[in-house]
């Protein structure tokens, strides 16, 4: 309990008290995606599945069973009291670490070039999407705790760590996961005071990181200079992308009457906001972003006026993210960002994204439930008088 807290009716059932609660707009945006996710499935994936030699629609119920996954755990999730959030994540972020240091051993790439997954016969398993949220939780508990009197220094801790994932994710290769915990742990550190000079200096060390990663890797090089390039060849996957958002204009060509699909191996996932753009136009793809943006900025509402260190900071680090793996997704799409092989949150097809999207979703959603602790301004206003 934190300070100033007014303890709860005892007695109320979970489940009105979780309602009563809960983020309505933001749990409901969620549910949009992916019902947004479903529609696109319906005119991405039957190319894919007939080139595979499955129904039509194969892809788009797998999507829907791990969607329905994904959905399950958010709301189970999001019904958790913050303090049993944290000791499953600290115990989910556990498994997954020993997951993420086990791939170079048993992990295989599926000839993308990266060894990100698990083959587990009849689906795959990426440990770093599950690993995400429960380092955030990780994180901004140890920051937490580094604010606290005589605490152990959480801050030097959390950066050891966060340095140690990221140089995992980078010997997959995988610099887009391992861009995303660096950015969501700065976003937790500055929030929790950290000096601007100080993440001056890292920033610097990313990008002296990025220049290293350039001269030593042929996967990362490739992918810059296909964004540094002039001219996009057309018969590259952003080239495609390109061309089909150019086509969508304002309203698109019509559902079911986009070609993106036929030539994309991954318009299902990566590149799905191109299919959106072409078939149903602008329209569509500022109402997906409207969504985005409507959940991170009610998350960080809710947030500022929370008092608990831990929440504030682990609210804001899943928000963040979230935001900012849309963001890196549909910037690659429009060739604003360089390739990374990111998915769509709750869009994109994939077990893995999905079911930890639906888990990190549902701590935030956890997190930033209305509890009868007052605003952290008028505990302000309190000290100062």
């Amino acid at each position: 309990m934190v300070y100033g807290a007014v303890p709860s009716g005892d007695g109320e059932p979970i489940v009105p008290k979780w309602w009563r609660t809960i983020d309505k707009w933001s749990m409901s945006c969620v549910m949009i995606l992916f019902v947004i996710g479903l529609l696109l499935g319906l005119a991405a994936s039957p190319p894919l599945a007939a080139r595979n030699g499955f129904e039509p629609f194969h892809y788009v119920q797998r999507q829907a069973v791990f969607g329905g996954a994904a959905l399950v755990a958010m709301i189970i999730t999001s019904l958790m009291s913050p303090t049993l959030v944290r000791r499953l994540a600290v115990m989910g972020f556990l498994v997954a670490f020993a997951g993420l240091m086990l791939l170079p051993f048993f992990g295989t790439d599926f000839g993308k070039g990266a060894v990100r997954w698990y083959s587990l016969g009849f689906a795959s398993l990426q440990p770093s999407e599950f690993l995400k949220p429960g380092f955030v939780v990780v994180a901004a508990w140890l920051l937490a705790a580094g604010q606290e009197i005589n605490g152990p220094p959480g801050r030097l801790w959390s950066f050891v760590l966060t340095v140690l994932i990221a140089a995992m994710l980078v010997m997959q290769p995988d610099f887009g996961q391992a861009c995303l915990v660096l950015f969501g742990w700065g976003v937790m550190y500055f929030v929790a005071g950290a000096p601007m000079l100080l993440l001056v200096g890292i920033a610097g060390f990313v990008v002296l990181a990025g220049v290293l990663a350039y001269s030593s890797s042929e996967h990362f090089a490739r992918r810059i200079d296909g964004f540094l390039s002039a001219e996009v060849d057309p018969t590259t996957q952003l080239g495609y992308a390109s061309n089909a958002i150019r086509e969508g204009g304002l309203f698109g060509v019509g559902v079911g009457e986009g070609q993106v699909k036929w030539s994309l191996p991954d318009a299902h996932t990566d590149f799905i906001i191109a299919v959106a753009a072409e078939e149903y136009g602008l329209i569509l793809v500022l109402i997906i972003i409207c969504l985005y943006c409507l959940v991170v900025v009610r998350s960080l509402l809710r947030l500022i006026r929370e008092r608990d260190p831990f929440i504030r900071l682990a609210g804001t680090g899943l928000a963040a993210m979230f935001g900012v793996q849309a963001m890196i997704n549909m910037g690659v799409a429009v060739r604003l960002l360089p390739a990374k092989g990111m998915t769509l949150p709750f869009v994109s097809y994939g077990g893995s994204s999905l079911i930890a999207g639906g888990i990190a979703l549902g701590m935030l959603l956890a997190f930033t439930r209305t509890r009868p602790q007052g605003e952290i301004g008028d505990y302000l206003r309190g000290v100062g008088r």
